[in-house]
This record gives structure tokens, C-alpha cells and sequence, in this order.
């Protein structure tokens, strides 16, 4: 069984330190602040042996180098991580297995955030990290990809056991349901899990991770061909994803 630390970093990303106790093996998903991480590994007398990156955004690798001068640990990675200068030492892309001692992660290419970003499944824990693909009650801007290379991404992600847990790298859940809400205001699971979300930050606690099936009951982005049944899947999302982008609330 995976031991999973989360913790806050930068002004809004998620630090995961993922730990597999037969062997010691520790990774970072992510790299968003290194001094973090290698603190909170440090206060578990986990060693860092692996740095998984999902993207090659600043901050999800741009911490990679000063944790791999520290710890020697290998970066595991899509191509474009080769972007902010630290070329990982394994490229990996849809269907390749990786390992973290005894524990194995299949990756998916949920490209759309970035061109190749990915994310990693661990069946046997019913585990993902999706980084910027799926947020709770929410979806990565596209910078890079198109609304269907994102809707496929998406479907991939759908596609998990419903009991899935999914940890995305930001803290972003009450304004997604503040938008949510202005597209979706008759769905009374959204509503009640908006005031669970509301209540949540009041006390300082974090909404992620999630689970899958309370997201395609609730997340707008998945729910969008339900929402706009006249038009293709993907435009459907494409629609909700430009007003997203220009939502006010």
C-alpha cells in the first residue's frame, strides 16, 4: 500500500510525496518548489529516489534540478520537461509502465494543459495524478492542444474505476464552483458539494484529492455533453471551456 503525503506549496499548487514502504522508494510528483519538498521528505526520513513529472510547466518541473543535485533521483517525464532545461533520464508516454519500488503506474497522454502532459495511474491503489488535466470541478486552459485533443484527454480519465482518487496540483475548487454552478444550477449534487467546498476553506482544509464519480456527477467539463446535448461531445466542452475562460465570478 502507497503512503501519499500532500501539502501546500507556492501560492495555490499541491506538493505529493509518494512513498512505497517495502523499499523506501519515494517520489515527488511534481516539482513545484523544491526547497518544500525536500523538506517534507526530510521530516519523514523519506529519501527522494524518483521526481515524475506530469508536464513541463515551470511550476510542476522547474524544481527539478536543484532536487535531483540533492538527491540523485531520476526524473521520469514527458519530452517536453526538456523545455525549462533538464532533459528527464527516461521519456515516457501513453502506455509505458513505471515503477516506484514495488509499486507499478501506467501512463496516459491526457495532452490539451500542455502538448504532452500526462498522468500517472496506479491500478492496483486506485490512484491517479493528473496534474493540470482535471481539476476538481474543473479542466487545464488549453495553452497548447485543441478541445478535442482535451475531450479525448478527459474521456481517458473518465474511463477509471468511479472509486478512483484523483489528486490534481492546484487548489483552484471554489472558483471552478463558482463557475459551475453559473452553468449547471439545477444539479443539486453540484450545489451541495459547492457548500461542502465553502466550508472546507473556511476551516483551511484542502479539497483535493477527489474521487472520479462524485467529478462526473458534479464537474461541468465532464458533465458537458449532458449539458449541451444538441451539439458534439466536443463542442460541447470546447463551449464550457471558453466560457470558463471568460467568466467573471
Amino acid at each position: 500500500m502507497l503512503q501519499i503525503h500532500q501539502f501546500p506549496c507556492l501560492s495555490d499548487n499541491y506538493g505529493f510525496l509518494v512513498h512505497d514502504p517495502a523499499t523506501g522508494a519515494t517520489a515527488t510528483i511534481d516539482t513545484p518548489d523544491a526547497e518544500e519538498i525536500l523538506r517534507q521528505a526530510d521530516a519523514r526520513n523519506w529519501r527522494i529516489t524518483d521526481i515524475w513529472n506530469t508536464h513541463w510547466h515551470p511550476d510542476h518541473a522547474g524544481g527539478n534540478a536543484a532536487i535531483k543535485a540533492k538527491t540523485g533521483a531520476a526524473v521520469t517525464g514527458p519530452s517536453e520537461v526538456e523545455r525549462i532545461g533538464l532533459a528527464p533520464d527516461r521519456i515516457v508516454d501513453e502506455g509505458d509502465r513505471v515503477h516506484l519500488g514495488g509499486a507499478e503506474a501506467r501512463v496516459l497522454n491526457v495532452g490539451g494543459h500542455t502538448l504532452g502532459h500526462i498522468a500517472f495511474v496506479f491500478d492496483a491503489d486506485k490512484v491517479a495524478f493528473v496534474g493540470d488535466a482535471l481539476f476538481a470541478l474543473g479542466c487545464g486552459r488549453l495553452f497548447e492542444g485543441t478541445p478535442q485533443q482535451m475531450w479525448a484527454s478527459l474521456q481517458k480519465l473518465a474511463a477509471l474505476p468511479d472509486d478512483a482518487t484523483l489528486y490534481c496540483a492546484h487548489e483552484y475548487t471554489q472558483s471552478n464552483a463558482r463557475f459551475a454552478l453559473s452553468v449547471d444550477p439545477q444539479n443539486q449534487a453540484l450545489v451541495k458539494r459547492a457548500a461542502e467546498i465553502d466550508q472546507l476553506r473556511a476551516a483551511g482544509k484542502p479539497t483535493v484529492p477527489m474521487t472520479l464519480r462524485i467529478e462526473k456527477e458534479t464537474n461541468p467539463f465532464l458533465r458537458a455533453p449532458a449539458l449541451m446535448p444538441e451539439i458534439a461531445d466536443w463542442e460541447a466542452f470546447a463551449d464550457i471551456r471558453k466560457r470558463k475562460d471568460n467568466f467573471k465570478g
